[in-house]
């Protein structure tokens, strides 16, 4: 037989055919055991990608001379001498240092440092304007002394105002742009990205929108790598923002990563509840545009609207006065 009637043998064809599923079949059932060091790769991966971002995120830190450093500054010398971190103690002052974004020792100095000078040399310069000033103005010996305790409140109490203001400012920016954060992160994570590379990539796109933003979602993508556990991080992050939006993706963040649930249905539920609070927000700022605009509008508004209603006719009982004379 010649090759052509070999290959059209309908036997020789049905071989063919039962040695091809043959083959596929033994393929098929050996194939895992040639990939059984497939999951071993990838958890070798993801730790070399870890410890990537862990030295990255180390070296960092350590080019942010803020974050770590013994301040020998000459008003730390100050401030130990006279021993006003003593004298002024604020337990919480730690604590509205890093919401405000001042970290390390020197801002702690330097607010320990006006709290204690400021009250006394607006006390004196103050004492100084009264004496000099106090006959010229008529001023008893009682009103001079109250402006001068009044001079010596205002500089002790305009550190903390300046604080809170502070705090208060950085935390209006966050919260801003906090719900497209969410939003980026939840891309980010469903993409298939760990949670360190979401949060390190969230906080380099949400910069343009939030500087202050950007520096707390960095700072927990370096928490993330170096801390032994992801909560500490979540936690820190809360701590250092100090408001509910935060705090609830925190906790949902740590109740993720305990019990296993998935990210992605626990940051879309975050980045709406965040969208509403800052809805809430805007809706509360317009309720309370009403009563704001009654001062000025009684002080300003109302003078003038009564000038223009009854000046002329002022004007009209003049002329007739006038005229009747």
């Amino acid at each position: 037989m010649d090759l052509g009637d070999i290959l059209q043998d309908p036997r020789m064809i049905a071989g063919i055919m039962l040695a091809g599923a043959v083959f596929a079949t033994v393929m098929s059932i050996a194939a895992p055991l040639f990939d059984n060091n497939q999951l071993e790769k990838r958890m070798k991966a993801v730790t070399e990608q870890r410890n990537e971002l862990r030295r990255r995120s180390r070296k960092e830190i350590d080019k942010n001379s803020s974050l770590r450093r013994d301040s020998q500054s000459p008003l730390r010398d100050f401030v130990d001498r006279l021993q006003l971190q003593k004298l002024l103690a604020d337990d919480t002052l730690q604590e509205k240092m890093l919401q405000a974004g001042l970290r390390g020792p020197a801002p702690i100095s330097t607010f320990y440092f006006f709290r204690g000078m400021l009250p006394i040399a607006l006390g004196v310069i103050a004492l100084i304007t009264v004496v000099t000033m106090g006959e010229a103005w008529s001023l008893q010996f009682t009103h001079g002394l109250a402006i001068v305790f009044v001079a010596i409140a205002i500089g002790f109490y305009a550190p903390t105002i300046y604080l809170s203001n502070k705090i208060a400012n950085r935390r209006q920016s966050i919260m801003r742009a906090f719900p497209d954060a969410l939003d980026m992160l939840l891309i980010c994570v469903e993409s298939g990205m760990s949670i360190e590379l979401a949060f390190g990539r969230v906080g380099q796109e949400i910069g343009t929108a939030s500087i202050e933003l950007a520096e707390e979602m960095s700072l927990c993508t370096a928490e993330l790598s170096y801390l032994p556990e992801r909560r500490l991080a979540y936690e820190n992050l809360a701590r250092r923002t100090d408001h509910p939006g935060v705090k609830a993706v925190a906790m949902a963040l740590v109740q993720a990563e305990r019990y296993g649930t998935p990210l992605g249905a626990a940051l879309r539920v975050m980045s709406k509840e965040n969208r509403e609070l800052r809805m809430t927000e805007a809706e509360k700022k317009a309720a309370a545009l009403p009563a704001q605009l009654t001062v000025p509008m009684i002080a300003f508004f109302l003078p003038v609207l009564c000038a223009i209603i009854i000046g002329p006719a002022m004007i009209q009982v003049s002329a007739q006065l006038a005229g009747g004379r």
